[in-house]
């Protein structure tokens, strides 16, 4: 996490749209303490009003987009964030022009670290694991394996325990192999396993709101998105 501290001392604004039943973006970008960085939050209302995670989900989340951020329009932000990753590896409408997702935050990490192996670790069904999994690939990162917990709801309550026996569940020689290890998904609280992980692993370990944390220090630091 010292990457996030790299950056130019000047005020970033940060739009994010928020999926409505995530609470795990506010809480973990307000513990890692961005200095001079304010987030502006827009919560996303999908038509079908889930919260699980499906197709009428991040359509609608994609859809309901262009509404928040025209709330947002009196802000001047200096970069958007939509706060879901899955959102960002399946289908559905367009976003409006320059919207990054919590995907694209996890790319360009990756991208910047040079990083072109990684365990995945998430808490979707196996399907949506596997298919985050084939969108890394198609940006040149291998994933070496992977591990999920098979929700499609309900991430907040996700416990460290259940974490880290998630993460112990991914082969050893894989885990060995990879540059880094990714925890994917905004919507479920890491930041109190990423020390210990990384400590444990000798190696870099990147959440999803960790990611979108350093998007927007990229941003603090002039650095073209």
């Amino acid at each position: 996490m010292a990457a996030l501290d790299a950056a130019a001392d000047r005020t970033i604004r940060a739009g994010l749209l928020l999926p409505w039943a995530n609470v795990a973006v506010e809480t973990e970008l307000a513990r890692l303490g961005l200095r001079r960085t304010f987030f502006h939050h827009a919560r996303l209302v999908p038509e079908s009003r889930t919260t699980a995670i499906d197709a009428s989900f991040w359509h609608g989340l994609r859809e309901a987009s262009a509404q928040a951020l025209d709330s947002l329009s009196h802000i001047p932000l200096d970069v958007v964030m939509l706060a879901c990753t899955s959102a960002g590896f399946t289908d559905g409408p367009p976003l409006p022009p320059g919207v990054f997702t919590a995907f694209d935050a996890l790319v360009q990490a990756l991208t910047e670290a040079a990083v072109a192996r990684v365990v995945l670790v998430t808490p979707y069904p196996t399907l949506v694991t596997e298919a985050e999994g084939a969108a890394l690939a198609e940006v040149g990162v291998e994933v070496l394996a992977h591990a999920s917990l098979g929700l499609t709801d309900g991430y907040p309550e996700v416990t460290t325990d259940q974490i880290r026996a998630l993460v112990r569940q991914i082969p050893g020689d894989a885990v060995g192999s990879a540059e880094a290890v990714v925890l994917s998904c905004t919507g479920w609280h890491t930041l109190p396993v990423i020390t210990q992980l990384e400590h444990n692993f000798g190696k870099p370990v990147l959440s999803s709101n960790l990611a979108m944390a350093l998007l927007a220090a990229r941003a603090r630091a002039g650095v073209g998105s």
